[in-house]
């Protein structure tokens, strides 16, 4: 049996006394998360929900997340996670393209997906927080776990994307209970007396793999915070003893420079993981000064289950770097021909393994266009060093040619980070007449702070080759992100000059 949902099986009757998932003062312990799922999977059957069916799911950070996760696995159906902050024209595509029967719905969120649903013509199924109790107290649980196989789809991940409409990364039992294992035993090394903070959006693969099942896989304890504030994040973590911090690199900008409670301890913290997007090397060092644990990045995608990469806590660690593939999972870089590029040249990620998706949903010709040759093509540009660490350069379309010569947005970021007055930061490139493209870069400064766009540009301009610097610099109150905190570089538009 693969089922993913019996990680939490075992955890349950490993120590079905301890706490699971807390939000706040609510805690639920593994033998009740293990019962309340049953329930729900007992609920899913009872409207006739067969193997391989998919349900969709719109919930943000709260205890009841878990238990439908859990339930919809465990009865054989595949989970289809949405933002909860989706409208209902946009769960309607989500609903209508993975031909979900039931859609699962917080009260908060519940009316853009009951106007989705009916629209479709699928069940609305709305969740109070009270239905865990509800839940506990079923009749006829089910019983045990539903029988899957390993390249058995378990999870369908939307992908945003930048051009088209989102496609459904589908995640089979395989690739996942092996990437959470690979996370929670050689990556995190987490154990029962860990404390995994879980600010990431659950909906989303980082948070999902490395938060919920990796915590559960280990027996942990997952402490929940709905929606990421820096302050509110600070104060979870000194009050439940935070071990294990994971977050995008956003978050790591937000809490280096936010106010630390009085009497803050996070002396229990020992490990960060990053995650998401790059995160700067002047951040993650700050960060590490500031709260006395290293931060380890990692690198992956939705279609990756995420992990890919990681730079492992029991070797050398390079800061800026993605580290080096995880185990089974092989990566290479390739130039334009498919040729493999050598130590030191830049060339596009590709991956194979245990990891990669089964494919995109109902999308054959996307999939043939993404897996090639048995290799995932991330459209991720990266060097690997003589040692074998990879360090990410961009993404091929975030790749500025300016008079010929190529600019990296992340390298000029970095530079931009380092600046004393900048909190965030974002290159890109826009039209230009004579050189093609010219460099821009979108500044959000630190609280405070005060700087002018030829003090940004001069600073820069010190630090990198003529053709890289920024000729325009912009001002914004803060940059625009998606539910992860990640900057989304396709919504900022500067106007050329």
């Amino acid at each position: 049996m693969t089922n993913l949902a019996v990680i939490l099986v075992n955890s349950a009757v490993a120590r079905g006394h301890q706490v699971a998932v807390r939000h706040d003062d609510t805690a639920l312990t593994y033998a009740e998360l293990d019962d309340a799922s049953a329930g729900f999977a007992a609920v899913l059957q009872d409207r006739g929900m067969r193997p391989g069916d998919r349900v969709a799911m719109s919930m943000p950070n709260v205890p009841l997340f878990p238990v439908v996760y859990y339930g919809i696995l465990r009865a054989g159906g595949v989970v289809v996670p949405m933002n909860p902050l989706l409208k209902a024209r946009e769960v309607a595509y989500v609903l209508r393209d993975c031909g979900a029967r039931v859609a699962v719905a917080f009260p908060l969120f519940a009316e853009e997906v009951a106007r989705a649903a009916a629209e479709v013509g699928a069940e609305c199924l709305v969740t109070e927080p009270s239905a865990i109790q509800d839940l506990l107290t079923a009749a006829e649980p089910l019983s045990g776990v539903v029988d899957r196989e390993d390249g058995d789809p378990a999870l369908i991940l939307y992908t945003s994307g930048t051009t088209g409409t989102p496609k459904g990364a589908e995640l089979t039992h395989g690739n996942l209970v092996s990437n959470t294992a690979t996370a929670a035993e050689t990556l995190l090394q987490a154990g029962p007396d860990d404390v995994l903070f879980g600010g990431l959006p659950l909906f989303h693969a980082f948070g999902q793999t490395c938060a919920l099942n990796t915590s559960v896989a280990a027996g942990a304890t997952l402490t929940l915070l709905p929606r990421f504030d820096p302050q509110r994040a600070l104060e979870v973590m000194c009050r439940d003893g935070v071990t294990v911090f994971l977050g995008v690199p956003t978050m790591y900008s937000a809490l280096l420079h936010a106010e630390l409670p009085d009497g803050f301890d996070a002396s229990r913290l020992r490990v960060a993981v990053s995650g998401g997007a790059a995160i700067p090397v002047e951040v993650l060092h700050g960060f590490e000064r500031r709260f006395d644990a290293t931060v380890l990045e990692g690198y992956g995608l939705s279609e990756t289950s995420p992990v890919a990469s990681f730079n492992h806590p029991d070797r050398p660690r390079k800061a800026g770097s993605i580290g080096m593939p995880i185990r089974g999972v092989e990566m290479k870089l390739v130039a334009g021909d498919g040729c493999e590029v050598g130590p030191g040249e830049v060339g596009e990620i590709v991956i194979r393994g245990e990891n990669v998706m089964k494919g995109y949903f109902n999308r054959p010709e996307a999939t043939a266009e993404a897996v090639r040759g048995g290799w995932f093509h991330t459209g991720d540009l990266a060097r690997v060093d003589e040692d074998g660490f990879y360090f990410v350069v961009d993404r091929k379309k975030d790749l500025i040619i300016r008079g010929g010569y190529n600019v990296y947005p992340r390298e000029v970021e970095e530079v931009l980070y380092e600046h004393p007055a900048v909190a965030e930061a974002a290159v890109v490139g826009v039209p230009h007449a004579v050189h093609g493209e010219e460099v821009a870069a979108v500044v959000a400064l630190r609280e405070g702070a005060d700087a002018t766009a030829e003090e940004i540009r001069a600073y820069v301009k010190e630090r990198v080759a003529a053709y890289k610097y920024p000729r325009i610099v912009t001002f914004a109150a803060e940059l625009p992100k998606g539910p992860t905190g990640k900057i989304l570089k396709r919504e900022i538009v500067v106007t050329p000059s």
